[in-house]
């Protein structure tokens, strides 16, 4: 039986995914500790909250070190994935840096923000996007985006054209929440842990 880490740090959320990997079979280890990470054969980085405050708490720990220099498959799920960009603007702070790329605040405008609800995803590429159709509905909850990128593997639109998924090396991350996307979030969070 493989282990399946979730990374614990001051953001909430972790427990939906722990309940969609049940729904897989799968009996999840929340924890922050470096060695039990390093030892684990899946990581899932997932989150709600506010980078300003994430990142400290996460150097404080040596936790961004330890993040960044995993090798197994390791995903990223909202806040999460925005924590692995270069940069935020909220708070103004510098992440992880395993996406070359900049999070930035909607703009202002006719839209409702935080973009929250179910939304499409399209030009679909890379793994764990493997079966979904184009144009699947996902569900977001957020203010902020990642910007276009070489490694995007799924665009959503709101307002704008955005990253809703990314991919480089053994790392992957979505802005929308697979455990609160039905069928679809479930077979990209079991693309996942087969891989």
């Amino acid at each position: 039986m493989q282990q399946v880490a979730i990374v614990k740090y001051n953001a909430g959320n972790i427990q939906s995914v722990s309940y969609a990997l049940n729904r897989l079979g799968i009996e999840p280890i929340v924890t922050n500790d470096p060695e039990i990470l390093y030892k684990a054969d899946k990581i899932i980085f997932p989150g709600v909250g506010d980078a300003g405050t994430a990142m400290p708490y996460l150097r404080e720990r040596h936790l961004d070190e330890v993040l960044v220099s995993l090798k197994q498959p390791f995903l990223g799920i909202c806040f999460g994935m925005q924590l692995m960009c270069k940069h935020s603007e909220e708070g103004d702070v510098d992440c992880l840096g395993i996406f070359d790329v900049n999070v930035k605040r909607f703009p202002a405008g006719m839209e409702k923000i935080p973009h929250m609800g179910w939304n499409t995803i399209f030009d679909l590429k890379g793994t764990l996007l493997k079966d979904i159709n184009p144009e699947s509905y996902v569900y977001f909850v957020h203010s902020y985006y990642a910007e276009m990128n070489p490694h995007s593997t799924a665009t959503c639109n709101y307002v704008l054209d955005y990253s809703a998924g990314i991919e480089k090396d053994n790392f992957f991350a979505f802005q929308f929440h697979p455990e609160k996307s039905g069928d679809v979030g479930a077979k990209i969070l079991k693309n996942f842990i087969e891989l």
